[in-house]
């Protein structure tokens, strides 16, 4: 395939992928383990027909690596194609996506051959007889490489007043005189200068029209781009439509879109945020009208698909050292309609063998959040609950309730604050006997997360800040518990398969001494989500009669690298610390380390963990080794 000496592009860039995977699979609770829904369809291959390929480019490098990724002739080399014609098509088809990825490349002169035993692809037709196996030979001739000449752009937006109206400018891409000529580029400067004047309130803003010419004899492309403003508008009238159990009123108001206020993408996409948020509709869309109107309203109109109203999940855990845990909850999603939500939660654990129900561990509750109280981004919260733990040292019994507000201030910083009161009965305490303690007060907690997922993030951080004032009413004193735990997370790749991870948690409480606060506000460390090796709140202050009770200060640490191998398994290394001082801040010379591997395999909802951990430096009573089951990563 030539080109002439001077030509318009029409066809800028075009790019196919296919990924495969292993013929055979098993389902379980909706989960796919090994392999797809669509291998059961390409397993069988109507007339297969093999293919012996030569495939020539005369380069080396990006440009070859960019070539033969584009071909689906090489990328199904070891591969039958179905029937003639499907083999034919594939053919065929090389010559669009070869030449579009010469064009990203900057390359507008090339030549492209592909021979199916001695003849050009193109020019056979669908119902030829092919020799089993064919002879395919593929030979391309890049050509020179292409630099942007002259640039001319029509209707360009001016500068932006505001900061977090500016759009990258195309000249910060490469779209300039004298840069490597690579189509994407060009792709990209027009989304740029139509994004550019839409921030400024130009909602219809498009590429009226493009010229783009390669000179063959200076090897430059020149390219002329006239954008379409259109009108400028502000946001009119807002209809809901598919709603069944949730207020139309209610999703206009959670948009916190003002009718009147200048169209702003970034509001549209914070709607559509805000109401995605709410977690009752099955499918959702924010359309603008066709047109603005004559008086500059530009209309919208918000589409649903609500979800049914309630929901329930169960799920389970096991470690050797702490036992089986089963747990469930109930959902409504709508109970006024209003989106408010009503959870409730049960749990059972501490299960082991033989079993005793004495000391299994139990814990209700229920939490009501009614979204949009204040603003959109503010949400009330009541929560109340119940539990029992039978823990080592004694076995604790309390009812809480919590009353407050979450407020969402970006898409990376979240908070809290409320009040809070609590009642605990401690039996069975070995070092200081049966107790009751009432407290109520206050709660706050701040949140910084900008990781790019919770359940296995590969990249960016996670601070999270907790401050608890409280009155405890049975021994009349004033305390105060707080934390602040940081997560770090730092991919090596570009695929995010090597990935080191770091956590560090601190924690204190202020007030009376240890006899006097309740032994749940105490700091432990061990388990699962703490010090692996060690049994969960194993880790305390020695009471000097052997039992480990908590203390006013913690301090944790873990570090793991984590190594993908492929889309379905994994495998960790890792090192944990932790240490809890009774009345000073903890030494490092004092810390209980602990460090395991693990397996990993990635499903749809997570990846299933699977660690073994060893105590580094165990005392009289740990553990040789723990083994920790559970889905998502350890931190």
């Amino acid at each position: 395939m030539k080109t002439s000496k001077r030509h318009s592009l029409i066809a800028l860039c075009v790019a196919a992928t296919l990924v495969t995977g292993p013929a055979f699979g098993f389902e379980l609770f909706g989960i796919q383990f090994f392999g797809s829904e669509a291998d059961d369809a390409d397993a069988v291959i109507a007339d297969p027909r093999t293919y012996d390929l030569t495939f020539e480019t005369g380069v080396e490098g990006d440009l070859d690596a960019a070539l033969r990724a584009a071909s689906n002739l090489w990328g199904d080399r070891d591969q039958p194609a179905s029937g003639v014609a499907g083999l034919l098509a594939k053919a065929r088809g090389d010559y669009a996506r070869m030449t579009g990825a010469l064009y990203n490349l900057g390359y507008y002169g090339g030549a492209i051959s592909i021979l199916v035993n001695g003849r050009e692809a193109a020019s056979i037709p669908p119902d030829a007889s092919l020799p089993e196996p064919s002879q395919i030979r593929v030979t391309v001739d890049p050509g020179p490489q292409f630099v942007f000449g002259p640039l001319r752009i029509t209707n360009r937006a001016p500068m932006p007043v505001l900061e977090a109206d500016r759009v990258e400018a195309p000249s910060e891409i490469g779209f300039v005189t004298g840069q490597i000529a690579r189509a994407t580029i060009i792709a990209q400067a027009e989304q740029r200068l139509v994004e550019a004047l839409r921030q400024l309130g130009y909602p219809k803003a498009q590429i009226a029209s493009r010229d783009v010419v390669a000179d063959h004899p200076s090897r430059t492309l020149e390219v002329s781009i006239v954008v379409d403003p259109g009108a400028y508008a502000a946001i009119g009238s807002i209809l809901v439509q598919g709603t069944q159990n949730m207020s139309p009123a209610f999703i206009v108001r959670q948009t916190g879109l003002v009718q009147g206020a200048e169209y702003d993408p970034d509001d549209i996409e914070r709607a559509r945020e805000r109401l995605t948020r709410l977690g009752v509709f099955r499918s959702m869309r924010i359309e603008a009208a066709q047109q603005v109107q004559p008086n500059g309203l530009l209309p919208y109109q918000i589409i649903v698909q609500e979800q049914a109203l309630r929901r329930f999940g169960i799920g389970a855990s096991y470690g050797t050292l702490d036992g089986l845990g089963v747990e469930g909850y109930w959902l409504h999603r709508n109970l006024f309609g209003e989106a408010e939500r009503l959870r409730l939660d049960a749990k059972v654990a501490g299960i082991s063998f033989p079993i005793d129900t004495a000391e299994f561990d139990y814990a209700f509750g229920g939490t009501f959040t009614k979204p949009g109280i204040f603003t959109p981004e503010t949400d009330l919260v009541a929560a109340l609950s119940a539990d029992r733990s039978v823990l080592p040292l004694y076995t604790e019994t309390s009812v809480q309730g919590r009353l407050g507000i979450e407020q969402l201030f970006s898409d990376d910083i979240s908070g809290s604050v409320g009040l809070q009161f609590q009642h605990s009965y401690f039996e069975d305490d070995a070092t200081f006997g049966n107790r009751n303690f009432t407290t109520a007060g206050l709660y706050g907690r701040g949140v910084f997360d900008n990781r790019d997922s919770d359940l296995d993030p590969t990249q960016g951080f996670y601070l999270e800040a907790t401050v608890d004032p409280l009155y405890e009413f049975e021994y009349e004193n004033f305390l105060a518990r707080a934390t602040l735990e940081g997560r770090a997370y730092f991919a090596f790749d570009e695929d995010a398969n090597y990935v080191l991870a770091g956590r560090i948690k601190a924690g204190a409480v202020a007030g009376p001494s240890l006899t006097e606060i309740p032994p749940d506000l105490l700091f432990f460390a061990g388990g699962g989500g703490s010090v692996r090796g060690y049994a969960y709140r194993s880790i305390g202050v020695d009471d000097g009669m052997g039992n480990v009770t908590g203390g006013r200060y913690l301090l944790e640490a873990s570090v793991e690298g984590r190594v993908r191998f492929n889309d379905q398994f994994g495998a960790v290394a890792f090192v944990d610390g932790g240490y809890v001082a009774a009345d000073t801040f903890p030494d490092f010379d004092q810390l209980r380390l602990g460090a395991g591997v693990g397996i990993r395999y990635y499903t749809a909802l997570g990846p299933l963990r699977l660690d073994v951990a060893v105590p580094l430096n165990k005392s009289p009573g740990d553990p040789d080794y723990a083994l920790y089951v559970g889905i998502g990563q350890s931190f």
